[in-house]
């Protein structure tokens, strides 16, 4: 199974978006399952849904932060750019508002997390945004000689 497979799984599983894209990458990184699921849990929704930078985005970007630790501060902003030039190339944005809409879901800013049921999960392009976030990692890794 692929990470990005994994992180859909994940994510069709119940985790967040930025959980399940995070969490499909946790056996390479240096830090241990618990904290990654912990530290990525608010990032879902657009981040506390407030429908901002996609979660699927965020938990990727966490995983660059740990995976390149060796960057600098500058060399790790350049690659979290590349990574947001392919996702807006692939998706069109990196916000979670404009993905929703885009697909014709309402973007609910309360504080209250829909609940999981086979119709969310229908309804949603989040699933496959997911995927591609965690399809989009793997590309950025293999080209830097990375494999998580």
């Amino acid at each position: 199974m692929t990470n990005a497979e994994r992180a859909k799984e994940n994510f069709l599983g119940g985790h967040s978006c930025a959980q399940a894209v995070l969490l499909a990458f946790a056996d390479g990184l240096s830090a241990d399952r618990g904290t990654l699921e912990n530290i990525s849990r608010p990032f879902g929704g657009g981040m506390g849904r407030l429908r901002l930078t996609c979660g699927g985005v965020s938990g990727a970007v966490m995983a660059l932060g740990l995976a390149f630790e060796e960057l600098s501060k500058s060399e790790l902003y350049a690659l979290v750019q590349e990574y947001a030039r392919r996702f807006r190339e692939r998706f069109g944005s990196c916000v979670c508002g404009e993905l929703l809409t885009g697909a014709g879901v309402r973007a609910d800013t309360s504080a209250q997390a829909d609940e999981r049921t086979a119709a969310y999960y229908q309804k949603r392009p989040c699933p496959e945004l997911v995927y591609g976030a965690a399809e989009i990692l793997e590309e950025l890794l293999r080209e830097r000689g990375k494999a998580l």
